[in-house]
């Protein structure tokens, strides 16, 4: 680091020129899904409540709460991982999603024998999150501009 430099300006440099545009898109991606999913989650919640009662509220908020946590947890490790190095990304991006899906079947195991949990609101319900979580994101990713090519800095 030179005299004139601050230290803001040395991260900047020794930063990965990829990582502020990923930054960007998890942050739309984020924003996106937030803004999209809960209501879907709770046209789920009141649907199976009407169709099967405290057990289907019940059943429908616990999916959608399982389901957003999950696609939440994936944008997360894209802003975490986002300025790091390719190999480091891909165990990141690997890792985070084998721990989502044993965390996520951990869950669903413990829920299996609760009664007071409808499982057909529970399930439908996290499938439908995400699904529309996943849509959102596509959207929000086609949407972001992002470059493809960043040049080498000076």
């Amino acid at each position: 680091m030179s005299d004139s430099e601050t230290p803001d300006q040395t991260q900047a440099k020794a930063e990965n020129p990829h990582a502020a545009p990923v930054r960007a898109l998890a942050r739309s991606m984020t924003r996106a899904s937030l803004l999209f999913t809960p209501p879907f989650i709770l046209a789920c919640i009141v649907l199976f409540s009407v169709l099967n009662g405290l057990p289907g509220f019940l059943g429908s908020l616990v999916g959608g709460v399982l389901a957003m946590a999950a696609s939440l947890s994936t944008l997360g490790m894209m802003k975490i991982s986002a300025g790091q190095d390719p190999s480091f990304v891909m165990l990141i991006a690997l890792g985070g999603y084998a721990a989502k899906v044993i965390l996520l079947f951990l869950a669903l195991t413990l829920l299996k024998g609760v009664t007071a949990l409808h499982p057909l609101s529970l399930g439908i319900t996290m499938i439908v999150a995400i699904l529309v979580a996943a849509a959102v994101e596509f959207a929000s990713f086609r949407k972001t501009r992002m470059p493809t090519i960043i040049p080498a800095g000076e």
